[in-house]
């Protein structure tokens, strides 16, 4: 449903020579799908959104929806202009004009739009429809400012539906909520995009927003795409270091490959100690190699108990620190002179001395192209 080939936008920069933007970004989309840019402030995420919806004109690449070309840098030169793209967007802002009603709002679309005409009932209507699918109904004459920050951005997302588009575009739409609104409006964005049944494209920098979410995610990193996946392959099956690391806490250790085959192969970590690990992306470099374990994946037993699962990965170490999280404990461990995270039950026992073996399953640890940064 949406295509997206090469396409390159760069911001160059006289002061710092960092040049920002995106490069070379290809990706497509299926009907109905909810896919999420991912990355840190600046990787270039949001430029990847505002080409798609025609705000920035890309350098490079090619931009269609349904087979149509929005954007073709090449021999054809195409770049259709926003008001005929047929997306809707929602900003971080959410951009509501506070001396207009709710209905004023949603329908401000429909009354600029230049190429189609539409009848007041028309209009009505169409407003009618899209405050009924954001669950608004009956709020069409009350004044803007008088509406929760939750119903602000309920406004955005059924003016942005109300001209009925092929694509959503969303950019950071949950980041001005208090915590407890984001969750909550968290489910309400996702279901209320399934009851639409409309491609969406959504940027942030929130990793649980992400894998909550995303049909389809793709972690950005200065620019470049460093990997596309569903939510459980970017978590459970990284490509590289970086996205291990942006994406939920990790333990990173640096290590060299003795051997694969299959998707599977042993590699030496912490002065030579052999572990098993998922190779799922060839490795040109066998010595430089990092190893993903998350924190959750770990069962900790004191030195004294042996193993109770054949066939898992044991590192011995000794607990040095504590921190109470509520549910759960962060638990710091020592081996051989690196420190490890595991996530453990708030009533777990540790031993008096502190010795533990740490148990992971090879199919939760990843071997990654790599040095550790």
């Amino acid at each position: 449903m949406l295509r997206v080939e090469r396409l390159t936008k760069i911001f160059e920069n006289s002061t710092d020579q960092i040049a920002g933007g995106i490069r070379d970004a290809s990706f497509t989309l299926d009907p109905g799908t909810f896919f999420t840019m991912l990355g840190p402030s600046g990787c270039g995420k949001t430029t990847t959104l505002r080409c798609i919806a025609g705000l920035e004109t890309p350098d490079d690449g090619i931009i269609s929806v349904d087979g149509r070309a929005l954007f073709d840098g090449g021999g054809k030169r195409i770049n259709v202009p926003v008001e005929q793209r047929a997306v809707g967007m929602v900003f971080q802002s959410y951009a509501i004009w506070p001396h207009m009603t709710v209905a004023e709002n949603v329908a401000f679309p429909l009354t600029v739009m230049k190429h189609r005409r539409y009848s007041r009932a028309d209009i009505e209507q169409a407003v009618a429809k899209a405050l009924a699918v954001v669950d608004l109904a009956g709020f069409q004459d009350r004044p803007a400012p008088r509406l929760s920050g939750g119903q602000q951005q309920r406004v955005a997302l059924a003016r942005a539906i109300v001209h009925e588009p092929r694509l959503l575009l969303l950019d950071e739409p949950l980041s001005n909520l208090d915590a407890q609104l984001r969750d909550e409006m968290r489910s309400e964005l996702k279901r209320l995009q399934s009851r639409i049944g409309i491609t969406t494209v959504y940027v942030t920098h929130d990793q649980s927003e992400a894998l909550a979410l995303s049909d389809q995610i793709a972690v950005i990193d200065k620019g470049t795409i460093r990997q596309i996946g569903s939510p459980q392959d970017i978590y459970f099956r990284p490509t590289n270091p970086f996205v291990a690391r942006f994406v939920g806490a990790t333990n990173l250790l640096a290590g060299r490959l003795v051997g694969a085959a299959n998707g599977r192969g042993d590699v030496e970590v912490l002065g030579g100690r052999k572990i098993t690990c998922l190779v799922p992306s060839a490795i040109a470099d066998p010595s430089s190699v990092s190893v993903s374990i998350r924190p959750e994946s770990v069962r900790l037993v004191p030195r004294a108990d042996a193993p109770t699962i054949v066939g898992d990965n044991c590192i011995p170490g000794t607990v040095t620190g504590v921190v109470f999280l509520g549910a759960t404990r962060r638990v710091d461990v020592v081996s051989d002179g690196v420190t490890l995270q595991v996530t453990t039950a708030a009533d777990v026992l540790l031993p008096a001395d502190g010795a533990v073996d740490l148990l992971f399953a090879p199919e939760r640890t990843v071997a990654l192209p790599g040095k550790v940064s």
